[in-house]
């Protein structure tokens, strides 16, 4: 009974949260001062991008010159809307000028929160599998649990990240001054840049970001599409982008997009889910290794979460390098090793301290939240805005953040399925739960892989907090403990995965071009 309300709950809450998305999750970053980059990066058409193959691969026309009488029209139109502005558009216009990643960021980290909800079972005890093709329809499309967020995380912020550096590669060929530079009774809300202006780094941004999450979540197409029009609206207002700026920005962010949607189609995490054989077949291979197999902890039983994933494709590495990172098993569920493994997870359970309690509850991350991934970006957004990042640079080091945890993912749930090892409540049933228990194998822990990583990633890019990152992926991975969903080789190992993995991206960033 009390599993029925947990479910009824948490689709009641999707109800509430509205299926438009039109009440937007409130970040710590939502108040963030205007962006005014310490250094311009206008360089950065010369870093090196994920999957273009130069920063010109798709073309951008010349601009036309600002002394015509189209340019003069363009000018005239932005005049108009400045006359003409609301408050609403002047909160609009204060809330962009944050910074195009940044914002992003956040609708993305909305969306995820919004669908990560498990469906709930059909009368027959059968689960539901959400449809892309019909995501309008319950359950809806994507259920977006952790693998399929840090992925999502990792496509848009890489395909942000190569649109701008094609948008800094024609800013510099073609030069063109921004509108107040043309015409000194142009009136500008934000910060002025000595960059040219088209095209319009923001909406190249716009203009991939859209792209990307429209494929994630076709069912908030509208709500998307709502956020580019208003964010494009709002550089015009602003002053610093006249019409063919965003047109041209637009234009490249869209076909950057398209490289990483067809890479996405084919990447293999739509056959993650598997199918019934195959958990049969990893039941099997593991009761034939003399171990105790995992099994689902629902009532009833609910298929294992992406069993595959572990498959899908890399944006950093080769599949070799892949299974390479891959750890050795856990202690044998026969072992005296994992006796007092159990052991000591009841124990925890049984006397938490209020201390551990917190601690399991900020790193829960768990349903109606932006998963483990989305709570790295938070971290990770907050710090960056005091370092005052140029929009390249922004994207490069979500960029690199994000597909750190992708492949955390990767390697993470190849070594779940790949061992199969059982939760500590399914060895011992007084050992109860803060959190819940996750619909998936024990070993290696994603908390701990998630936090692995992303705390050696960012700690290579903002070395004067990387001692804190260190202490905060050690907590996240404690919490796991103190919440008794796995068990000390878990998290130990987890962490240590998660470093490597870490230091395949730091390896990635040192040769790019922005260092």
């Amino acid at each position: 009974m009390k599993k029925l309300f947990f479910y009824l709950s948490a689709i009641a809450a999707v109800f509430a949260f509205g299926y438009s998305c039109s009440k937007n999750v409130e970040y710590r970053t939502q108040n963030a001062p205007a962006l005014q980059p310490s250094k311009n990066d206008e360089n950065a058409g010369n870093w090196k991008p994920v999957l273009l193959t130069a920063p010109d691969e798709f073309a951008v026309p010349a601009p036309g010159a600002t002394g015509t009488p189209d340019y003069i029209a363009q000018i005239n139109e932005m005049k108009s809307w400045q006359q003409n502005m609301s408050k609403a558009d002047q909160q609009s216009v204060k809330y962009w000028s944050a910074g195009a990643v940044l914002r992003w960021n956040e609708i993305l980290r909305e969306l995820v929160a919004k669908f990560n909800l498990p469906p709930y079972q059909n009368p027959d005890g059968t689960y539901p599998v959400p449809n892309a093709a019909n995501p309008l329809a319950y359950p809806y499309f994507p259920f977006a649990n952790p693998p399929y967020a840090a992925r999502a995380y990792a496509y848009v912020s890489a395909a942000q990240y190569d649109a701008l550096i094609a948008a800094f590669h024609y800013k510099k060929l073609y030069n063109r001054k921004a509108p107040y530079a043309v015409d000194s009774s142009v009136k500008t809300l934000v910060p002025r840049s000595d960059l040219s202006s088209y095209p319009s780094e923001d909406a190249v941004v716009a203009g991939a970001a859209s792209e990307m999450m429209k494929l994630l979540f076709p069912g908030s197409q509208d709500y998307i599409n709502k956020k580019m029009e208003e964010h494009v609206h709002a550089r015009m207002m602003a002053g610093v982008n006249v019409r063919s700026d965003i047109d041209a920005g637009l234009a490249l962010g869209r076909a950057v997009a398209q490289k990483f949607i067809a890479r996405g189609r084919t990447d293999r995490a739509g056959a993650a889910g598997g199918n019934a054989a195959m958990w049969k077949q990893l039941e099997d291979d593991c009761i034939a290794r003399g171990e105790t197999p995992w099994y689902s902890l629902e009532t009833p039983k609910r298929p294992p979460m992406l069993p595959a994933f572990g498959k899908v494709k890399s944006l950093l590495l080769d599949s070799m390098t892949l299974i390479s990172l891959r750890p050795g098993p856990p202690p044998s569920t026969n072992s005296e090793l994992m006796g007092k493994e159990i052991k000591e997870i009841y124990d925890i359970v049984t006397k938490p301290t209020r201390e551990q309690i917190a601690i399991v509850h900020h790193w829960a991350d768990g349903v109606g939240t932006s998963t483990p991934p989305g709570h790295w970006n938070e971290i990770a957004a907050e710090d960056w805005i005091k370092e005052k990042y140029s929009e390249p640079r922004w994207a490069r080091n979500m960029a690199l953040l994000n597909i750190a945890m992708m492949d955390a993912a990767i390697v993470c749930w190849d070594t779940k399925y790949f061992y199969f090892n059982p939760r500590p409540s399914q060895m011992d049933k007084n050992i109860k739960t803060a959190t819940g228990v996750p619909n998936f194998p024990a070993y290696i822990s994603g908390h701990s892989t998630f936090s692995g990583a992303a705390a050696t990633i960012l700690g290579h890019i903002l070395p004067s907090r990387a001692n804190a990152y260190d202490a905060m992926a050690t907590e996240a991975s404690l919490s796991r403990m103190y919440g008794g969903i796995h068990y000390r080789s878990d998290c130990e190992k987890g962490l240590e995965v998660g470093i490597n993995i870490g230091a395949k991206a730091v390896d990635r960033a040192k040769i790019d071009g922005a260092e």
